[in-house]
């Protein structure tokens, strides 16, 4: 991003032999890693590739069991994030740790002076923020509680809070992943002007088109292990895919090669009310119609009401209002049972915490919807030799790796958790399938597989209603897409006619 950068100056970070051992797992072996000063440099990994370790050792949440970080040329050892801190080295978390009941500038200033009689007055550190705000165009009110801001205003905070303290070296996990693409594109040109004061940006991210536009390098982990850096300019993504997974990866398939044009359809909402855990309303008169064969994608941001939309169709929530019906019949409020009868399969987007039992085994975990039916039990005898074999068979289907139908399900990667989630809710036959953030937090090898078997589930004449934050996701998998902003459809756009910044601006609350 800054053409001064230059290959032959000092680093502003280098690490040397980095090893790091977990019992039972070598995370980081002998990693290389350096970042010039003044770019962008992106670090991409499978899970469980090691880039987490490594960048958590570069904040002093971890210490190396071997090898040296040196900070722009000065070799330093970092016991904690106060040690890195203090070399000028700051980490903005995916999920902001910021205090909601206190304000942005209070945030910003807390824990960073040592004493009271040091501090500056409130109204000076205000003034602060609000030059430091404007000179990298990142608006926010210094006055302002942190729960009063949206997801994107918080990560501001969150910036500044690094530039407040001195940071000169930023490393940013998965920035973009709450914002709206307009918000991301403002972030981009945050970078850019940290950039070309000298600052470095470590880009943690899976999103490789994202990199491509913002990041000058990319070093790539695979099995805790550097596979290679690249200049973002000389390569594509499937090149960095393929250095990510050891192997050729399919991009999201065309959905237009296995659409089915008018369909019936099999899942309809009318006028859908829910309220969420504090007993305010999620869920605001959303109404839909899924056709047999058609993928329709909700996009939005987090927190707008999508978790408990999925749960109020799959009756895991109660309603206060409206229908969800199903080939022409009403299911019952807030009833699971007569919802999977029905046909209705449901992904939920917290795999470990709803999705699966972690501690029992794969082969239970897969018959959880049919235990009490034949060939599975008879006359309400589990069938165990019944259970191996579907298991099995499952598993062989569903690609699932996993050591044996009897290993607890908690032993797996969160891909092929996923995998044991869409192996037991496609074999039960479905007519819908409400699938929430099915992708989210898996590697590109996981992901690929995921959205392959959404698509041929659709292709087999399944209703999808695909809710995902992920907007590249959606644009790649549905045939229409509905933007929810604050519990309600701000409206719906066939796939064709499609804007990635209209859509951004109807997530952000502007009208359709």
């Amino acid at each position: 991003m800054n053409p001064e950068v230059t290959a032959g100056a000092v680093p502003a970070v280098a690490m040397r032999s980095i090893t790091k051992r977990f019992p039972g797992v070598l995370a980081n072996d002998s990693v290389d890693f350096e970042a010039r000063e003044g770019e962008v440099h992106a670090l991409l990994g499978e899970n469980g590739a090691g880039k987490s370790t490594l960048a958590s050792i570069l904040t002093g949440l971890y210490r190396p069991d071997a090898g040296d970080i040196e900070i722009y040329g000065r070799r330093v050892e970092f016991h904690s994030p106060r040690d890195a801190m203090a070399a000028g080295v700051s980490m903005v978390h995916q999920h902001f740790r910021l205090a909601a009941s206190l304000t942005v500038a209070d945030n910003i200033v807390l824990g960073h002076q040592a004493a009271p009689w040091l501090r500056a007055s409130p109204r000076t550190i205000e003034s602060q923020v609000t030059d430091l705000a404007r000179r990298y165009r990142m608006p926010v009110n210094p006055t302002a509680r942190i729960w009063q801001l949206s997801v994107g205003e918080q990560q501001r905070v969150e910036i500044l809070k690094s530039l407040y303290r001195g940071a000169r070296i930023l490393i940013l996990d998965e920035p973009t992943s709450l914002l709206t693409p307009q918000e991301a594109d403002d972030l981009f040109e945050t970078l850019r002007r940290m950039t070309a004061e000298g600052r470095t940006i470590v880009f943690v991210s899976h999103k490789l088109e994202e990199l491509m536009a913002v990041s000058d390098r990319v070093t790539v982990l695979r099995g805790g292990r550097v596979v290679g850096t690249v200049e973002t300019k000389s390569t594509t993504p499937p090149q960095l895919a393929r250095m990510m997974v050891g192997r050729e990866v399919v991009f999201a398939q065309s959905k237009e090669a296995h659409r089915m044009e008018g369909g019936e359809v099999v899942l309809e909402l009318r006028g859908i009310s829910a309220d969420g855990d504090l007993g305010i309303k999620a869920v605001n008169d959303v109404s839909l119609a899924i056709k047999a064969g058609e993928i329709v994608g909700i996009a939005g941001v987090s927190g707008n009401g999508q978790r408990e939309l999925a749960e109020a169709i799959s009756g895991a929530r109660r309603r206060s209002a409206g229908d969800v019906i199903v080939d022409g019949r009403s299911l019952r409020n807030g009833d699971p049972e007569d919802a999977i009868a029905r046909g209705i399969a449901h992904v939920p987007e917290d795999r470990l915490g709803t999705g699966v039992s972690p501690s029992l085994s794969v082969a239970d975990n897969l018959i959880l919807k049919s235990h009490r039916r034949a060939p599975i039990a008879t006359r309400g005898i589990l069938r165990r030799q019944r259970i191996a074999a579907n298991a099995k068979q499952l598993m062989s289907r569903f690609s699932v790796s996993a050591p044996g139908p009897d290993t607890p399900t908690r032993l797996l990667s969160g891909g092929n958790v996923q995998k044991v989630v869409l192996a037991r809710e496609l074999s039960s036959r479905p007519r819908a399938i409400v699938a929430a953030n099915p992708t989210r937090g898996l590697d590109v090898g996981a992901t690929e597989s995921v959205r392959e078997l959404l698509i041929k589930a659709a292709a087999g004449g399944v209703g999808i209603l695909l809710i995902s934050e992920d907007l590249d996701e959606v644009l790649a998998l549905a045939d229409r897409i509905a933007v929810i902003y604050e519990g309600r459809i701000a409206g719906v756009v066939p796939r064709d006619e499609a804007d990635v910044q209209r859509i951004g601006l109807m997530m952000a609350g502007a009208p359709a």
